[in-house]
């Protein structure tokens, strides 16, 4: 059996209910590692105000960062904490 560690909560609107699904961390990793690109895990770590090992665990879905690391993150990449983090 595999688990996986479920984050984000998405929202999502069908007809006129509103379903809540969790979306995991695995899917947020990697989105941080694709965003992040060609770049260093040092280099978007001192832009976004936090160690190498942080950037790491995020990345690998061990950790979720705190809130203001998120704004932090959308800040840099020129995205929205939402498409980062809470949707599909």
């Amino acid at each position: 059996m595999t688990t996986k560690k479920l984050c984000g909560i998405l929202r999502v609107n069908k007809g006129s209910e509103e379903v809540k699904a969790l979306i995991s961390s695995e899917v947020i990793a990697k989105r941080l590692v694709d965003l992040r690109g060609d770049r260093t895990q040092a280099t978007v770590a001192t832009a976004i105000g936090t160690s190498v090992s942080a950037v790491a665990m995020y990345e690998s879905g061990s950790r979720m960062p705190r809130d203001e690391i998120k704004v932090a993150i959308a800040r840099y990449f020129g995205k929205t904490v939402e498409e980062i983090f809470y949707t599909q």
